[in-house]
């Protein structure tokens, strides 16, 4: 059944023709593959060469995503909770339960072994993609941040997914968040698993400046108030907030191990090889200071915060 669906797929839509983009995302869903509870199945991950904000998975593990999606998303991590959210649909065989609900068993039985069963296969594509109930969504957003954490991707990834999805312009509206009240509920519960996880540093908005601010108690870096390419004040904190939270594990914590690197225009803070967070002119400037004041600046509040996780 899912081969004879991806066949319609791969007919209807063409695949982008970037093998650099398609390993790519072959490798982030077969990372997360690496830590599901199904693993026994024969997984693509491919993407199709479509402008819409969209992913989708068949049953077997016949997964796509939309190139509009990764538009959208330009970071592994996000992408990560994306695609980690489709796995969990196939691991739960909710496609499966979603085609029994609409077509009947008889006729799925059909659709695979009758000589009707290209017709009927194209009956269940249009099934698949109507969308899913309320509580698959829900469980494959759990299973998509479950997963993506596993497979060694930020904490963060998949609350940055579901924001911007929650986001788009209306006539941007897809089947993975079409319900726009439950989009709200269901990133007030990507929340909550960061919450029940007790990830930290976190991250609040400052309204007044259309700025955002990784915080731990009292504890914070500089506010981030600009956009970088394509991800805006609240993602760029996230990413951070996730990237510290991912060096508190690590057992010999030391401020010996942040290097400052500059690409001739921009100043990156890495710990040891992790990336903290990539400080621009445009950063100085909207707050006032030189590049090097507000790396400074940086710096100083990370080697606070190393004090403040050695006292706890």
């Amino acid at each position: 059944m899912g081969e004879g669906i991806a066949k319609q797929i791969e007919e209807r839509y063409k695949l982008v023709d970037d093998p650099v983009l398609q390993e790519r995302i072959n490798k982030i869903g077969m990372n997360i593959v690496g830590v599901c509870d199904r693993q026994g199945l024969p997984y693509s991950f491919k993407v199709l060469d479509v402008d819409e904000v969209n992913a989708m998975a068949a049953p077997g593990g016949f997964v796509y995503v939309y190139k509009g999606l990764i538009d959208l998303m330009p970071t592994d991590d996000e992408l990560a909770g994306i695609i980690g959210h489709e796995v969990g649909h196939v691991v739960k065989r909710h496609s499966m339960g979603q085609l029994e609900k609409s077509l009947g068993m008889a006729v799925l039985m059909g659709a695979t072994l009758g000589s009707k069963g290209f017709e009927l296969q194209a009956v269940a594509l249009n099934a698949i993609s109507a969308g899913y109930s309320r509580s698959d969504e829900r469980e494959a957003d759990r299973l998509g941040y479950e997963l993506s954490v596993k497979a060694g991707y930020n904490q963060y990834g998949m609350l940055m997914g579901l924001t911007k999805l929650y986001e788009l312009n209306p006539s941007q509206k897809n089947d993975l968040f079409s319900d726009h009240p439950e989009a709200m509920e269901r990133i007030k519960l990507a929340k909550k698993y960061l919450a029940n996880n007790n990830i930290r540093p976190t991250v609040v908005e400052v309204e007044t400046d259309k700025a955002a601010k990784v915080v731990d108690g009292d504890w914070s870096l500089p506010e981030i108030k600009v956009a970088q390419e394509k991800t805006g004040p609240l993602y760029r904190a996230y990413l951070t907030a996730g990237s510290l939270y991912n060096i508190t594990k690590v057992p010999d914590y030391s401020s010996s191990k942040y290097i400052l690197d500059s690409d001739g225009t921009n100043l990156t803070i890495y710990y040891d090889n992790q990336v903290i967070i990539t400080i621009t002119p445009e950063d100085a400037a909207a707050d006032g200071v030189s590049l090097e004041e507000l790396t400074n600046k940086y710096m100083d509040a990370l080697r606070r915060w190393q004090i403040k996780n050695k006292a706890a």
